[in-house]
């Protein structure tokens, strides 16, 4: 994944591309539910209403107790791309973490711009988040994505 400022443009360059062409042997190799979601034809096409950049992330639940649900991440949709917003569940989380970057002053939302799941060797993934002022970093089994109408 490649995220960077560009200075000239004052915008993020994004590309996908090693990911992209990383996937196909990922397949068998992620969980299920992971699987799923990078594999969705529309995850990295930037005009698809199922691709996650430009989403707007809503909410990080990180519950206390074990059995007080899942960790989640919610996001509302860009109303000039997405029908419907994304939550994110994740199953058997064992690192969550986020580290913010400098604030972009001029932008409303913090939104995604790009995002990869990879397997963790002896089991497990990880889903980073790059995020226009953070980065969201997720170890787990495995994760559940829905999208959803508001």
């Amino acid at each position: 994944m490649k995220v960077e400022w560009d200075t000239e443009f004052r915008g993020f360059s994004v590309d996908a591309g090693a990911y992209l062409a990383a996937l196909p042997g990922l397949k068998g190799v992620l969980p299920d539910g992971a699987w799923e979601f990078v594999s969705d034809a529309g995850h990295y096409s930037f005009s698809s209403d199922r691709c996650v950049k430009d989403l707007e992330l809503a909410e990080v639940s990180l519950p206390v107790a074990k059995s007080a649900g899942p960790a989640a991440i919610g996001f509302l949709p860009n109303p000039w791309k997405h029908p419907a917003g994304l939550r994110i569940e994740y199953v058997g989380v064992t690192g969550f973490s986020v580290e913010y970057h400098d604030s972009i002053d001029w932008m409303e939302a913090i939104t995604v711009l790009l995002d990869e799941v990879r397997p963790v060797p002896g089991g497990g993934i990880v889903h980073e988040i790059e995020l226009t002022d953070a980065t969201i970093v997720v170890r787990c089994a495995d994760l559940v994505a829905v999208w959803q109408k508001e």
